[in-house]
C-alpha cells in the first residue's frame, strides 16, 4: 500500500499544496519563493529519501513566518496522513549529524503527542545573498529570516502529532547548524517511520492505539 498523502492548505495569508510519498527516493519539486528555505526542503527529501513535490505561496510583503510555519502544518499533515494509524512502523529515530564545523542532533517519536524542543543556537540575524532575478536579470537582495527556523518545526510537530528534539551541539555559522538540524531530523524521521518487518504490521504502542 502507497504511503502518499496530498495536502492543500488555503488561507489569506498563503497557499499551499504539497504531496509527499514517505517512500520516495529523495526528489523535491517544490515551487518556493525562498531560496534557502527551498534549499533546506531539498536536503530534507534527500537525507530522508521522502519525495515531495508542490508550490509555496504566500505574503511575503508582511513577514516570511506565515509560509514558512503554514509550510510546517502542511507537511506535518501530510506526514500524518501518509502515516495513517502509524501500524507497523518504527515509531522514533535519531541521528546525530556532523555539517562542517557544526554538530547537531536530532531525536523524533511519533506517539501522537506533539511537543518541539529546539536548541538550534541560532543568531537571530537573517541569511543574506545576492542573485539574478528570473524575470529581469537583475541583481537583487535575498535573504532568510532564521528565526523562523523554529516556526517551521513547531508547525511540523503541531499537525504531524510527534515530539521532537533539535540541538545544535556545537557550531559557527547559522546556515551549517540549520541545515545540519535540517539533515538530522529527515534520517531521524526516515528511520522513525519506516516499516519494521518484525513488527508484522502491529501499532508500536503498549496502548494499542497511537493518539
Amino acid at each position: 500500500m502507497a504511503r502518499v498523502a496530498t495536502i492543500e492548505r488555503n488561507t489569506k495569508e498563503t497557499q499551499i499544496s504539497l504531496t509527499l510519498n514517505l517512500d520516495g527516493s529523495g526528489k523535491c519539486d517544490v515551487s518556493c519563493p525562498i531560496g534557502f528555505f527551498g534549499h533546506m526542503l531539498n536536503s530534507f527529501c534527500k537525507h530522508g529519501l521522502f519525495d515531495l513535490s508542490g508550490t509555496l505561496k504566500g505574503d511575503l510583503e508582511v513577514d516570511q513566518h506565515h509560509l514558512i510555519e503554514d509550510t510546517g502544518i502542511a507537511l506535518g499533515m501530510a506526514f500524518a496522513k501518509a502515516l495513517g494509524d502509524c501500524a507497523g512502523i518504527f515509531r522514533s529515530g535519531s541521528c546525530l549529524y556532523p555539517m562542517d564545523e557544526s554538530l547537531c542532533r536530532a531525536a523524533v517519536d511519533f506517539g501522537g503527542r506533539p511537543f518541539l524542543v529546539c536548541e538550534a543556537n541560532l543568531s537571530g540575524i537573517p541569511l543574506v545573498s545576492m542573485g539574478k532575478d528570473e524575470k529581469t536579470g537583475e541583481e537583487k537582495q535575498y535573504s532568510f529570516q532564521t528565526d523562523c527556523f523554529e516556526d517551521f518545526w513547531q508547525g511540523f510537530v503541531s499537525s504531524a502529532k510527534c515530539n521532537l528534539h533539535l540541538d545544535t551541539i556545537r557550531g559557527r555559522s547559522d546556515h551549517h547548524k540549520m541545515e545540519g538540524l535540517f539533515k538530522a531530523a529527515a534520517r531521524a524521521i526516515r528511520q522513525a517511520t519506516e516499516i519494521d518487518a518484525r513488527r508484522g504490521g502491529e501499532i508500536p504502542s503498549t496502548k494499542g492505539i497511537i493518539c
